[in-house]
């Protein structure tokens, strides 16, 4: 069914918690080891990683956490605790997401989050969007703030509470649909955000009539220019948002092109990352990954792991575009779907992480399994993954958010 956005404002002081987080979430208690970890600066995280890994440089390790990007300011990766048959534990990166979900699902460090400026979304506001707001604040257009989302209402909110909080101003919040045929933003040939509001709630952020543009044959409605915007747009974002923008965006689109949600990009980078690290003993570890897969060629690449992979589509996420497959039937099922379908020219194929007992074999060998949970009563052992978000402050990237997901159905062992 296809949506129309909505666009209405939120003000300083209008924070509750029950519109932010899970009901569960609020009840709990956040974990003490994940609190300690959050605790800790970069130099105790190094230290703490060396001691463990001595092979690693540390030096080296400190100026990957010390890096400012420019573009990709706000990230998650999510992790899955693998061994193998040496008994060797490790952690493996299964996908990176730009623009990612998982403060809902945290419960706070504080004592209680009934004051904004006391959650990791004020945090991220304050030390992210704040730091960057100020290094481009002469280089923006006039207008106002506001928050973009297609998803995640409950999250994206929590952020534009926040951005009011820290600014101290009124904040547009504004659904952006990816099939809404009259959306309530668009893009100036000059790249700048403008947002279809009433003029009374016009009239509240931002005085000036003079930047307003009159609504075809609607005197209620002005389209006003956007300074700064929240972006939590994540499906197909480019569709909507230009690279190159005059508006503040947060994160921009270029950070989903080069990875956070271009798979294919991001194994890329991940394999030049390591050639990179490869003399000081940091790597980031992944499923084996094959990329520009032709659609013939899949039956060749599947056919080398034992019929036990992972099928992706390079531009799809939070789950979307992954096909997993365990025997050569399931193999043929896909085969039969894509070519009727003809959605992509290319795919990756990925090693698949299972049970002891089945899972992909790579070139070297190598056969990656899951930890899984301790067995439950009824002795069935669960897939669990982790989500890790950070962010980038003053200094590098700091750790921001930490949740864990197990699987609904167990872990078979055949």
């Amino acid at each position: 069914m296809k949506k129309s956005g909505k666009v209405w404002t939120v003000c300083p002081g209008e924070w509750e918690q029950e519109d932010h987080y899970y009901p569960r979430t609020l009840n709990a208690q956040l974990h003490p080891l994940v609190s300690s970890f959050l605790s800790l600066d970069k130099k105790r995280i190094v230290t703490r990683y060396c001691h463990m890994h001595p092979e690693a440089n540390k030096n080296k390790l400190l100026d990957v956490l010390s890096y400012e990007p420019r573009h990709f300011r706000w990230a998650g990766a999510d992790l899955f605790c693998v061994t193998n048959e040496l008994a060797q534990r490790s952690m493996i990166v299964i996908e990176t997401n730009s623009c990612p979900s998982g403060q809902k699902s945290m419960p706070s460090q504080a004592s209680e989050n009934e004051d904004s400026k006391k959650t990791q979304y004020y945090k991220m506001i304050h030390e992210t969007f704040g730091k960057l707001l100020n290094e481009q604040a002469d280089e923006l257009p006039q207008g106002v703030y506001a928050a973009i989302f297609d998803k995640n209402p409950m999250e994206a909110t929590g952020y534009a509470q926040c951005m009011s909080d820290y600014l101290n101003e009124t904040v547009h919040v504004v659904e952006f649909y990816r099939d809404d045929k009259n959306p309530p933003a668009r893009w100036t040939p000059a790249g700048i955000l403008e947002i279809r509001v009433a003029r009374e709630d016009a009239l509240l952020s931002l005085p000036d009539e003079t930047l307003y543009k009159q609504v075809d044959n609607n005197n209620s409605l002005v389209w006003i220019p956007v300074r700064a915007c929240f972006r939590y747009v994540t499906i197909a974002p480019w569709t909507r948002i230009p690279v190159i923008t005059k508006t503040l965006v947060l994160n921009p689109i270029i950070s989903c092109l080069a990875g956070g949600r271009n798979k294919l990009i991001a194994s890329k980078a991940y394999d030049f990352k390591n050639a990179e690290l490869a003399n000081d003993g940091l790597k980031i570890r992944m499923p084996e990954t094959v990329t520009d897969v032709s659609l013939p060629e899949i039956p060749l690449y599947l056919r080398s792991m034992g019929y036990i992979a992972v099928i992706k589509v390079p531009y799809s996420n939070a789950g979307q575009g992954v096909f997993t497959i365990t025997s050569k039937s399931e193999m043929d099922d896909f085969m039969a779907w894509a070519e009727k379908n003809q959605c992509y020219d290319q795919f990756i194929v990925q090693a698949l992480v299972g049970n002891s007992s089945w899972s992909s074999t790579g070139k070297d060998g190598t056969r990656y399994y899951h930890v899984g949970t301790v067995p439950s009563v009824k002795n069935l052992t669960y897939v669990a993954d982790l989500r890790m978000m950070i962010c980038a402050s003053e200094g590098g990237y700091k750790p921001l958010a930490i949740y864990a997901r197990r699987a609904k159905s167990p872990l078979s062992e055949e």
